[in-house]
């Protein structure tokens, strides 16, 4: 469908003019071939340059609670299926979750994204976070907040946001179909309940996926879909890094083409979105991963919840060198 150039340059035209793209359209995207790839990044990044322009924002992650979760989520190393050896430990205080806002800020990061192992909060946990949002805030009015704290309510959304959160990390992870393959404790459809909960406080809604455990082609348009759906506002698309200890941790399916053509798809039927290329780039990137900038507007520094990342210095090189230009705290 797409070994002419020019048929993308006008399918990306018409996706800039509102118009969007339709399931063939979706599919031959993700599969085109290698030599295709490289007008696909350029079409899709008149769409990103048309809604982002040359910015890139930077994001923190910090893992407040690691490991201790209920949940058989075959991906995670903090699952309770896991047997990964990574760090232990309860809910980081108030002062703790400051003092890393001041470190995302440090490395010249726009969002900072706390984070959560468990079902979902306590009513102590949402005590604790929007006692730090407020601290972090008054330091720091210009920084954007960020909570992934699991399945969630309306009335614990509110006060986050209450507090001066933002935004709510609650990823689908993938479709409808293949969810059961990869979690059993809890459903695909809580997961979308939690981001009406989110959309209904009024917080902006940050939902994602996981690339690389299995799933199909099918499946990630799907996912695609329903994410245009939800109109998200950020749309992590994180990349499945296997740890030893997990029921995935022999699991290792993608190529950097893959993974560029995935952030394209999702450019293109989530034109407005902030894409943020999240975790397992620089495993599943490598050198590729600057390109990733083309149809992506954000990404993470420093590493993720139980695995490492790139330096903010080295990212922020990245950028530059890129011609693109690293989104400043207000």
């Amino acid at each position: 469908m797409f070994a002419r150039p020019a048929r993308l340059g006008a399918l990306a035209a018409a996706v800039i003019a509102g118009d969007p793209v339709d399931r063939d359209a979706a599919m031959a995207l993700l599969t085109t071939t290698d030599e295709d790839l490289q007008a696909v990044l350029h079409a899709a990044f008149r769409i990103r340059q048309h809604h982002h322009g040359r910015r890139v924002k930077i994001c923190l992650l910090r893992n407040a609670r690691s490991g201790l979760c209920p949940e058989d989520c075959h991906y995670c190393s903090q699952s309770a299926i896991s047997d990964a050896a990574i760090p232990r430990y309860r809910l980081d205080s108030v002062a703790e979750l400051a003092a890393g806002a001041r470190r995302a800020v440090a490395s010249g990061a726009r969002r900072y994204c706390m984070v959560t192992s468990g079902r979902g909060p306590s009513a102590a946990d949402v005590a604790r976070f929007t006692a730090a949002a407020r601290a972090i805030k008054a330091e720091f009015p210009g920084l954007e907040l960020c909570v992934s704290l699991g399945l969630m309510g309306e009335a614990e959304a509110r006060a986050l946001k209450e507090a001066g959160v933002g935004w709510v990390n609650h990823n689908l992870n993938t479709s409808r179909r293949f969810h059961p393959e990869i979690c059993t404790t809890h459903t695909y459809e809580e997961r979308l309940e939690t981001v009406y909960n989110v959309r209904r406080a009024g917080l902006h809604v940050c939902c994602g996926s996981i690339i690389g455990m299995g799933e199909s082609d099918d499946d990630v348009v799907d996912l695609a879909f329903a994410l245009r759906e939800l109109r998200v506002d950020s749309l992590p698309v994180n990349f499945l890094h296997p740890v030893d200890g997990t029921p995935l941790a022999g699991t290792r399916q993608l190529t950097p083409g893959r993974c560029l053509r995935v952030l394209c798809l999702m450019r293109f039927t989530n034109p407005e979105s902030e894409i943020r290329v999240a975790g397992g780039r620089e495993l599943h990137l490598g050198w590729f991963q600057s390109l990733a900038l083309y149809p992506a507007n954000s990404i993470f520094v420093e590493g993720y919840l139980t695995t490492p990342g790139q330096a903010a210095a080295e990212a922020r090189r990245m950028i530059t060198e890129m011609g693109f230009e690293v989104e400043a705290v207000e």
